[in-house]
């Protein structure tokens, strides 16, 4: 392929992700998300279906960052309506880390699902167990336990704050 080729496509690839995740107005997420979506990569592919990135791959939303190994994008009808991570996946937001093996990005409701070996952190405080629901607009989560040395159970320490004493 040529070099003026895969820049042409790049160019489209990255006015397709800048496009709205969904149709019609929307209002920001309180964390941070919505908007325009971002993306980098060591390598990729864009077709009119999908997105596909590779090495150090991330999809940057407001102040969400996902990032992984490997990240696939799904586009319908011109919008990027979801993405999945595999690969040391990394979800960011301004106030905790989310990790785990896999990620399910789906903007129309704001969720991302973290699964295998998650581990929620925000500051101190660390939640583990193996599969997670984060809302990206309440900035709630939501545990599950999964198969593995916990026996399917979540683990959690919190430290409390004691204002300062």
């Amino acid at each position: 392929m040529s070099m003026t080729r895969t820049l042409g496509m790049a160019a489209v690839a990255l006015t397709m992700l800048a496009l709205p995740a969904t149709g019609g107005a929307q209002t920001p997420p309180a964390g941070g998300g919505g908007g325009a979506v971002s993306f980098g990569a060591d390598g990729g592919e864009y077709t009119s279906t999908g997105i596909a990135l590779r090495g150090r791959a991330e999809v940057v939303q407001g102040q969400n960052r996902l990032r992984a190994d490997s990240i696939n994008g799904t586009i319908v009808s011109g919008d990027l309506t979801r993405v999945e991570a595999s690969g040391n996946v990394y979800f960011v937001t301004p106030d905790q880390t989310i990790r785990g093996d896999r990620a399910v990005y789906t903007f129309a409701n704001d969720e991302v699902v973290v699964t295998g070996d998650v581990i929620l952190t925000q500051g101190q405080n660390v939640l583990t167990g193996g599969r997670l629901v984060y809302d990206t607009r309440t900035e709630s989560a939501r545990m599950e336990g999964g198969a593995g040395s916990s026996g399917g159970r979540i683990r959690g320490v919190f430290f409390p704050d004691n204002g300062g004493n």
